[in-house]
């Protein structure tokens, strides 16, 4: 039986359409795993030359993550495959089993190094794991925040720019919002999201992991 609606004058229903999901896991044990990330990933670097797709200087694997960083990828990426089952539903809301096909590759930005917004086209879900913040948690002035645009694009904000909805959430429409990454923390999200990562200004390092799901 469907709740009854409630036409009382005056009363306001505030509905959400449209929103668009952002999932933030706290990874178990990340301490342990990301030393074993580190080495294994600064290991690969010095082994091989990188490619480049969305980075702006920096070090990017090839996207075969998964076949060169041992127990320690392996648990991550599970842990990613479990969060997305998790958060996967048919259009009725009922749980779904899926099998995932995954590309995944490791990110190394030094002082100065950035990646340009992009999307990732024929996958269902992205994310982002952060093996090392490079500081940036103790100092967010230190850049290398991941950065998402609205996928609405600019038209919240073409008109009175100044002005916003009563809502929240709303007072970024058409503008950008930040997310400053610790390690240990997992991003997941619509692989169509626009997103990028503003400049590294640290003299350490800032390590992630990416990956793509698709089915």
């Amino acid at each position: 039986m469907a709740d009854p609606v409630d036409r009382r004058p005056g009363k306001i229903e505030v509905r959400s359409y449209f929103p668009t999901p952002l999932a933030v896991y706290e990874t178990p044990g990340a301490e342990t795993l990301n030393q074993t990330l580190k080495t294994v990933i600064l290991e690969r670097e010095r082994a091989t030359q990188g490619v480049e797709h969305s980075n702006l200087g920096g070090w990017q694997s090839d996207d075969d993550f998964e076949r060169w960083s041992g127990e320690a990828g392996r648990r991550l990426l599970d842990e990613a495959v479990k969060l997305a089952d998790r958060l996967t539903v048919d259009r009725k809301g009922a749980p779904v089993k899926i099998e995932w096909r995954m590309n995944s590759w490791a990110n190394i930005n030094r002082r100065g190094h950035a990646n340009e917004f992009h999307t990732h086209p024929g996958c269902y879900w992205s994310g982002s794991y952060y093996v090392d913040d490079g500081g940036t948690d103790a100092n967010p002035a230190l850049g290398g925040a991941f950065e998402i645009t609205d996928p609405r694009g600019v038209g919240p904000a073409m008109y009175a720019p100044n002005l916003s909805f009563a809502l929240p959430g709303c007072h970024s429409m058409g503008a950008n919002e930040l997310i400053h990454p610790h390690a240990g923390m997992l991003l997941l999200f619509p692989s169509w999201l626009p997103h990028a990562v503003r400049p590294y200004l640290g003299e350490g390092l800032r390590i992630s992991v990416a990956f793509n799901l698709s089915l």
